[in-house]
């Protein structure tokens, strides 16, 4: 009940238009005052620009620039194992996924349906299968790498609300990584296929792929669908695959009897892209 309260702000306010609005302010080049914004964020939420590829706050010539950063050579060494943590941030939720139905916190579930956008056929490969549910806090390192190797065959832009995605708000909405507009990515590997799910929230101005760019803006209101058959992107383990305009949450899928998580994870730790996710099941440790 606390949380249901904690989060009733976010139906009233105007989330679209304050997401339209931050993304402009974070695509200006502003100079100074540009500088000026960085420097406090990274003050405030104690960004770690030593890990940066370029540690001078003036050197970025918008706040989208220094948000997207990339990280100096070997500030995130690949783990030895199957599948690796393709973001830096916590643990939101993971685990099996019971039939279609996805655990979001202590008294919700969403389905796989509704997360892949209505897709029922997509989201039947997934029964049974196993889930992790990844949360970009502001602080973190807002790329987004490949788990395992894989060829992209779809990729599905799928409209929605934009609540917060932090934990409070996933305590407190129900089915919200469903409800919220998301980028749905689909990769065939050699275990079949996995999924994985770009989710957008307020404030986060855009999301992007290295295969097309950005995908929001436009917001059309309407889910649009690219397929890739001859000229589908493959990429290797650890290569990047996308990016947040400001932060948020991926959401993986993989088919069931694949991935035995990593036996130190649980809810709320953080974690490190390349850090080891799991391995394949009936692979010992």
């Amino acid at each position: 009940m606390l949380e249901r309260l904690a989060v009733l702000p976010q139906y009233l306010l105007p989330k679209q238009a304050l997401t339209i609005l931050a993304g402009k302010l974070a695509a200006s080049e502003s100079g100074n005052l540009t500088t000026q914004v960085i420097r406090w964020f990274v003050s405030r939420y104690g960004v770690d620009l030593g890990e940066a590829a370029d540690a001078d706050p003036a050197s970025y010539r918008s706040f989208n620039e220094f948000f997207t950063r990339p990280l100096r050579p070997g500030a995130r060494p690949l783990a030895d194992a199957d599948f690796i943590c393709p973001v830096d941030g916590a643990i939101s939720q993971f685990g099996a996924i019971a039939r279609d139905q996805i655990f979001q916190a202590k008294g919700h579930h969403y389905t796989t349906t509704a997360l892949l956008g209505g897709d029922s056929g997509l989201a039947a490969r997934f029964n049974d299968g196993a889930f992790a549910t990844l949360y970009l806090s502001p602080r973190d390192y807002h790329r987004i790498h490949m788990p395992v190797a894989g060829r992209l065959t779809r990729m599905i832009h799928v409209p929605g609300a934009l609540f917060s995605v932090n934990p409070t708000t996933a305590r407190g909405v129900p089915g919200l990584f469903a409800r919220n507009e998301r980028v749905v990515c689909v990769f065939d590997c050699d275990f079949g296929s996995f999924v994985l799910v770009l989710v957008g929230a307020t404030i986060v101005g855009s999301m992007a792929t290295v295969w097309h760019g950005t995908v929001n803006p436009p917001r059309s209101g309407v889910l649009r669908e690219w397929s890739y058959d001859a000229q589908a992107p493959d990429l290797g383990k650890g290569d990047e695959m996308g990016r947040f305009l400001l932060g948020s949450t991926v959401v993986l899928l993989f088919p069931a009897d694949v991935l035995r998580f990593n036996p130190a994870w649980s809810p709320a730790r953080p974690v490190r892209m390349g850090e080891a996710m799991g391995e394949r099941s009936g692979r010992r440790p």
